[in-house]
C-alpha cells in the first residue's frame, strides 16, 4: 500500500476540526441520551424533544440560507417548489420514526451495542440496492456484509451472561425488531432521497431542501404527538411528561443542541471531506463510545465487545472501498447531507 495522502484527505485548514467535531457529536449523542435516563426510562417526552430539535434544525437551515440569500428569495424558492415540499413528506416520515426509535433503542441498549447494531443499515442498504435497483454486489461486498452481520451477533452474546437464558432471548427478539425497523427507516429514506434529489430537486439549494425536510418532519412529529396524546394509556410510560418545562432541563437542552449541531456538521463534513473519511469516522466512533461508556457509566468492555467492534469496523471499511451507488457522487453527497 502507498503512503497516505493527508493533504487529499484533509484538503482545508478546518478539515481536521470538522472531522473531529463530526465524531465527537455522534459519540456525544449516545452518551447524553443515556445520561438523561433514569433506570432505563426518560423523564421527558421523547417526541416533544425530537419535535423541538427539528424546529432548531429548521431555524439553523433558514439562517444558513439567509447568510448568502434574502428571506424573500427563500419564500420564492419554497413557493416555486411546493411539489418537492410534498415529496419530502415520505423521507421525513421515515426520519421521524428513526429519530424517535433512536431514543427507544438507546433505552434498551448501551451506546456501544446500539452503534454496533446500527451498522446493520450497511447490510440493509446493500440488500435494497441488490433487490430494488438490480445492483449486483461483488463477492468482496457480500463477504463484508456477512462479516458485519456476524460482528453484530458477536456483540450480542453478552446478553446471555448472568441472566436467565429464556428472558434474554425474549428481550433480544423484541429489541432487535426495533433496531431492524430503525435501520430500515434510515435505508429507505436515504434511497428515496437519492431518487428525489436526482429527479425533482437537483437544481434546488441544499439548505432549501433541508427546510423542506424539517418542515415536514415537524408536521409528522406533531401528528404523532397528538395521536399519542389522544390514545395514550397507562402502559405508555415512555411518552409521559410532555409539559413545556422539560425544555428547560439541562440534559434535554444538550440533546437538542447536539442533535442540531450533528445536522450542520454532517453537511460541512460531506461538503469538504472525502466520503471515505465518513466510514473511518464511524469505525472510530465505536471505539471511543466503548471507552467513554466504560469510563462514564462503568459499562464493562468484554472480549466479545472488542472482537465485535474490530469485525464491524473492518467490514464497514472493506465495504466502503467499493460501495453500491445509484446516483452520482455529487448527488449522493446532497442526499447524505440531509440529516
Amino acid at each position: 500500500m502507498g503512503s497516505i495522502n493527508w493533504g487529499e484527505l484533509f484538503p482545508g485548514r478546518w478539515s481536521p476540526v470538522i472531522f473531529i467535531s463530526y465524531m465527537a457529536l455522534f459519540v456525544n449523542q449516545g452518551i447524553i441520551v443515556t445520561w438523561s435516563q433514569r433506570d432505563g426510562h426518560y423523564e421527558y417526552n421523547i417526541i416533544m424533544v425530537v419535535l423541538m430539535t427539528e424546529v432548531l434544525k429548521l431555524l439553523a437551515s433558514i439562517i444558513l440560507y439567509c447568510k448568502d440569500n434574502s428571506v424573500s428569495s427563500l419564500i420564492q424558492e419554497v413557493t416555486r417548489n411546493k411539489k418537492v415540499l410534498l415529496l419530502y413528506t415520505i423521507p421525513s416520515f421515515l426520519y421521524c420514526l428513526y429519530n424517535n426509535l433512536a431514543f427507544i433503542n438507546l433505552a434498551a441498549f448501551d451506546p456501544t451495542t446500539y452503534y454496533v447494531l446500527l451498522q446493520l443499515r450497511v447490510v440493509m442498504t446493500g440488500i435494497i440496492f441488490q433487490v430494488v435497483f438490480d445492483k449486483k454486489l461483488s463477492l468482496k461486498q457480500w463477504f463484508s456484509l456477512v462479516l458485519l452481520t456476524i460482528g453484530c451477533m458477536v456483540k450480542h452474546l453478552e446478553l446471555d451472561l448472568n441472566v436467565n437464558i429464556f428472558k434474554a432471548k425474549v428481550n433480544l427478539n423484541s429489541n432487535i425488531i426495533l433496531i431492524f425497523l430503525q435501520t430500515i427507516c434510515s435505508c429507505l429514506a436515504g434511497v428515496y432521497n437519492e431518487y428525489l434529489l436526482k429527479e425533482q430537486g437537483a437544481s434546488i439549494n441544499i439548505f432549501v431542501q433541508n427546510v423542506f425536510m424539517y418542515v415536514d418532519s415537524i408536521f409528522w412529529n406533531f401528528s404523532v404527538f397528538i395521536l399519542l396524546y389522544i390514545f395514550e394509556n397507562s402502559t405508555s410510560n415512555i411518552f409521559k411528561d410532555a409539559s413545556p418545562s422539560i425544555l428547560l432541563q439541562p440534559k434535554v437542552i444538550l440533546i437538542m443542541l447536539n442533535s442540531t449541531a450533528i445536522g450542520i456538521i454532517t453537511s460541512l463534513f460531506l461538503k469538504n471531506l472525502n466520503s471515505i473519511l465518513k466510514t473511518f469516522a464511524s469505525a472510530l466512533e465505536l471505539l471511543f463510545t466503548a471507552v467513554l461508556c466504560w469510563f462514564i457509566f462503568s459499562i464493562p468492555i468484554h472480549l466479545n465487545t472488542v472482537v465485535s467492534i474490530a469485525m464491524v469496523s473492518y467490514a464497514v471499511i472493506l465495504y466502503s472501498q467499493n460501495p453500491v451507488q445509484n446516483v452520482k457522487t455529487k448527488e449522493r453527497t446532497k442526499a447524505d447531507s440531509i440529516v
